[in-house]
């Protein structure tokens, strides 16, 4: 890895002990984090980085935030914005820098935000509300957005509906600044979609199913006829079956080289490892481990693909675990981290 340096930041609800964004250096050799402090925002509940690097946006109770990645990994605030919404769950940016999306999993609506050169958020360019009701279920009856995702080429935008069990495709419209409806993927009813991941490739989409605990393999082609998606795999999350009920497939990633897909579950407390392969996108599993803490959210290997670090929500830590690809296991580094309700977690080079 070089000189280069890294920190973690990592979101957390503030309605406990927590006041926002936790920031952490990163020791990449031995997989282990250090607090470095923590700089106040209600319910960062989720955070992502501008594809320049130099900027972190974080959801927020009035909107969505913004601020500056100085150089040692600090953060500067720049402004916020509202979203004309409720809170935000899931945020996303497009390759040239000029859109922040932002899911709504409260009310259902997909939301667009211009991003200014110079750092700043900038107005509302369009906000779509989803329609439409799920099977007659308590977790399940209405829209909730909850993963927005550009696909590989950024003519698309993927917006994840949970409650419908859907995934709308939208196109950009970068004239006009709009989404345009093209397509939908009509998940299983009652399989809850949750988030959705491209291969490095760009030929393959990993959508993770919460209410199923699957992940589903999807191949991708931006053909002349717009985007098309077509199902070849699905596959368990699960480390144990015996009580699927009170299970949720929460969050997936990728490892740095492309190689391997990790999917966390809650109640089952694990997270499952498979194989990519490199020309299909086909996923073998390779693993289902426990993770040491209770309702894993987000997980994020390390620079050196060596090391994984996985935010537990309800037991309040963060894990960080040394994988080893030969023999198919994790080893947990030290104890667990103790922060109050930690939600998302992003390591970046600085």
């Amino acid at each position: 890895m070089g000189k280069e340096k890294y920190v973690a930041y990592v979101g957390t609800y503030t309605h406990g002990d927590s006041i926002g964004i936790h920031i952490y250096d990163v020791d990449v050799k031995e997989g282990t984090l250090s607090e470095r402090k923590v700089v106040p925002m209600n319910n960062s509940s989720y955070i992502t980085r501008s594809r320049s690097g130099k900027y972190l946006y974080s959801i927020a109770d009035e909107g969505v935030a913004v601020f500056e990645i100085l150089g040692d990994g600090d953060l500067k605030y720049i402004n916020k914005v509202g979203i004309d919404g409720m809170r935000g769950c899931h945020l996303s940016v497009d390759a040239e820098g000029k859109y922040l999306f932002v899911a709504g999993s409260h009310d259902g609506k997909v939301t667009v935000v211009h991003t200014h050169r110079d750092g700043r958020l900038g107005s509302v360019m369009d906000g779509v509300f989803h329609k439409g009701t799920g099977s007659v279920a308590e977790r399940n009856f209405k829209p909730h957005v909850t993963c927005v995702m550009p696909t590989p080429e950024n003519k698309y935008l993927c917006a994840v509906d949970n409650g419908i069990d859907q995934v709308k495709i939208y196109r950009i419209n970068k004239k006009t600044n709009k989404l345009e409806l093209v397509d939908i993927i009509r998940c299983r009813r009652e399989s809850g979609p949750k988030e959705i991941l491209f291969n490095e490739r760009g030929n393959a989409a990993y959508i993770i199913y919460e209410l199923s605990n699957e992940v589903g393999v999807y191949t991708y082609e931006d053909s002349e006829d717009g985007p098309k998606f077509e199902e070849v795999q699905m596959t368990s999350t699960l480390a144990d079956e015996l009580d699927p009920m009170h299970d949720a497939a929460q969050a997936l990633t990728i490892s740095p080289d492309g190689k391997h897909l990790v999917a966390s579950t809650a109640g089952d407390n694990s997270i499952a490892m498979f194989a990519i392969d490199d020309e299909t996108g086909m996923l073998k599993r390779e693993m289902a481990l426990p993770i040491s803490g209770e309702y894993p959210k987000e997980m994020m290997f390390f620079p050196d693909g060596r090391h994984i670090a996985v935010v537990n929500h309800a037991s309040d830590s963060i894990t960080t675990f040394a994988v080893d690809y030969k023999k198919k296991v994790i080893l947990l580094k030290g104890i667990p981290m103790k922060v109050d309700a930690p939600n998302c977690i992003l390591i970046a080079a600085i």
